[in-house]
């Protein structure tokens, strides 16, 4: 069984991409090299990762971070899993900032765990994308958008086009001087040439979208 390994030559990618695109390498050059994701080397735990993306949703970061402290200390752990969001009942999750929705999401999330499934990262070690976001995106709560966050910055996967991200359309429409942003199935299409490097595609996508003057602040992304 295939193995996919964690990141991806920068060079390698850099090289396809201008030789492949020249508008989005004129902007490559204008920005410069994007170095890797460090976190691509480090290893996770893909439940607690998806409690917490779950719990930071639609919340400013400061705000969601309260959030879980207050819940890893009455489940009296830092790990959020099935046995330790067990010790806790909804009231007190309620009790600690967590909407109902959520704490819907979050029993969805510890009751598939406990089913077995969802892989663990030794597991998704040997998947494609495709099947993780198919294991994962049932989770109540999480979209195919978070599963992609994972993919690009935790797994380190080297083709991934987040084609609802805003921010990626908005740049896609920037590199080819658009009135209005592409559509996601016109943005796939636009992407095959990026192939098998879309990740790093993605990546200067949001730095120009950035650039834009109209940009009041970075475009946020959950896993950042």
């Amino acid at each position: 069984m295939p193995r996919h390994a964690r990141g991806f030559d920068t060079q390698a990618a850099w090289d396809h991409l201008a030789r492949r695109d020249r508008k989005l390498g004129t902007w490559m050059k204008r920005i410069g090299v994007i170095e890797p994701e460090p976190r691509w080397r480090k290893t996770f735990d893909p439940v607690d990762a998806l409690a917490r993306a779950i719990l930071f949703q639609q919340l400013s970061g400061k705000a969601a971070s309260t959030i879980v402290g207050r819940v890893e200390t009455a489940i009296g752990s830092t790990r959020l899993h099935f046995d330790t969001l067990g010790r806790v009942d909804d009231a007190t999750l309620r009790s600690c900032g967590v909407s109902g929705n959520k704490t819907l999401a979050l029993r969805d999330l510890a009751a598939r765990e406990q089913r077995g499934e969802i892989p663990s990262l030794r597991q998704m070690a040997t998947l494609h994308h495709d099947e993780i976001v198919a294991a994962l995106t049932p989770v109540r709560g999480i979209g195919r958008w978070t599963v992609e966050m994972m993919l690009m910055f935790r797994l380190g996967r080297p083709d991934i086009l987040p084609i609802d991200d805003l921010g990626i359309r908005k740049g896609a429409g920037l590199v080819d001087r658009l009135e209005a942003m592409p559509a996601p199935k016109e943005l796939a299409a636009r992407g095959e040439r990026w192939g098998p490097f879309r990740t790093y595609a993605s990546l200067y996508l949001w730095r120009i979208a950035d650039f834009d003057s109209q940009a009041v602040a970075p475009t946020n992304r959950s896993q950042d």
